[in-house]
């Protein structure tokens, strides 16, 4: 005899950091859309905040994957004198203006938060107010890199310092059922072992020294998350915008095989 449904979940995703191995969180995007896994909510962090913050305003993934395609970092970066950060950043928030339209969250028709982190108090915000580019701006304000943002009477930088997969974040925000996406590595047990690409700047120094921390802290914790998704990509640097095709089409692949389990959970889910 079949059991009875409720109501569907409310289902949310929560795209973790991972620089540019974010651009996985794209791949991931396609599939579900491709198999039409409804997505009533995104919330992310750090990386995840600019690719969920983008869909959220444009839901044009074709275009941001030409767009990951032909990005470079001289295009985004504008260094100045390291008083907070050796980019100012300035740059960044004006193309995520452009990629967003000028939107606030109000004007999005997909709810959408970005986490990030008062460094002065250590509190842990999520951004659902105001301007959509300004929240992904904050969200991704790596600490010593990119100049953290001041507003709303706090200074906020990367969400990723305290939580790297905003899964929690995306049930506060009203979801039923979460999908996780880790871009960044290993999300439970033994320290991934594969032999990572050599370091070889000041910013790769900084980003894989604060990433093996964040990833520490989330070996330690579990994921509040119905599935995690969790793409192969130990192998490929930080910097690496110059492999973006390979880095979404892994997200493809990890978010294909989790589909049964997507299925299975949802199924249970639905069933109580």
């Amino acid at each position: 005899m079949a059991s009875a449904r409720g109501p569907r979940p409310r289902i949310g995703l929560a795209l973790g950091a991972g620089s540019a191995r974010g651009l996985a969180h794209i791949g991931v995007l396609q599939v579900l859309e491709e198999q039409g896994v409804p997505i009533d909510i995104i919330v992310g962090s750090s990386a995840g905040a600019l690719v969920g913050g983008i869909y959220a305003a444009c839901r044009d993934l074709a275009m941001m994957e030409r767009l990951a395609m032909h990005i470079k970092w001289d295009h985004l970066v504008d260094f100045c004198f390291p008083r907070m950060g050796l980019i100012a950043g300035d740059r960044i928030l004006e193309f995520l203006r452009i990629l967003t339209g000028g939107r606030s969250f109000a004007d999005l028709s997909l709810p959408f938060g970005a986490t990030a982190v008062d460094i002065e108090t250590g509190e842990e915000v999520l951004l659902k107010d105001g301007e959509v580019a300004l929240a992904i701006r904050a969200s991704i304000a790596v600490p010593g890199i990119v100049a953290p943002v001041r507003a709303g009477g706090r200074l906020l930088v990367d969400g990723a310092v305290l939580d790297r997969v905003p899964a929690r974040c995306a049930r506060q925000m009203g979801a039923d059922f979460v999908i996780a996406v880790s871009a960044g590595g290993n999300v439970g047990g033994a320290p991934d072992r594969h032999r990572r690409e050599p370091v070889t700047n000041v910013f790769e120094v900084i980003t894989t020294a604060i990433e093996l921390m964040e990833l520490a802290i989330l070996r330690q914790r579990i994921i509040d998350a119905d599935v995690v998704i969790a793409p192969d990509l130990t192998d490929i640097g930080p910097t690496r915008l110059d492999r973006a095709a390979e880095i979404i089409e892994r997200g493809r692949t990890a978010a294909r095989a989790a589909l049964p389990r997507i299925a299975e959970r949802l199924e249970e889910v639905s069933a109580w």
